[in-house]
């Protein structure tokens, strides 16, 4: 049933046990917050999820992390989870559904630097890295978007507009 999520591996069987399974528990528990795409029929087309984790201010950057206080980690919110069904993968989804966590992320009321992400691989990396994605230099399958990036690029969409 789905096709990627930010590994863009098979999820077939892992996504929808996740979904059956485990979003309940991860939920229950305040561990992760889980958003879904639904189609007219209320099929599921795609999901999401999103976390409070942090990121180690060594680990930025060079140039990005001396902007920052110094503390030793920065507040992020982690999508631990991006899925699309087949049958909509090509369709723009998986982007939509970024565009989508990225928008929680800057109106949450709770402060965060950055969206991160844990590509599986390199195709997931490559995706990520399309939509304004960083890798860190020392794991580069680990990217982070700034949101203050995502509301500067914003405000210059409402400028033009």
């Amino acid at each position: 049933m789905f096709a990627m999520n930010s590994a863009a591996v098979p999820l077939r069987s892992t996504g929808i046990w996740y979904l059956r399974e485990q979003v309940t528990q991860d939920i229950r528990r305040r561990v992760a917050a889980c958003f879904v795409a639904l189609t007219g029929e209320l099929r599921i087309a795609g999901y999401y999820t999103l976390a409070s984790a942090s990121l180690l201010l060594a680990d930025l950057p060079p140039g990005i992390g001396k902007k920052l206080p110094r503390y030793p980690t920065v507040p992020v919110v982690r999508m631990g989870r991006l899925a699309v069904d087949e049958a909509f993968t090509g369709q723009g989804l998986g982007g939509a559904l970024l565009a989508d966590a990225l928008e929680r992320a800057i109106r949450s009321e709770i402060a965060a630097y950055a969206l991160m992400v844990d590509a599986k691989d390199d195709t997931a990396a490559t995706f990520y890295r399309h939509h304004g994605f960083i890798p860190l230099p020392d794991t580069p399958l680990t990217l982070f978007l700034p949101l203050a990036t995502v509301q500067a690029s914003q405000k210059r969409g409402d400028e033009t507009h």
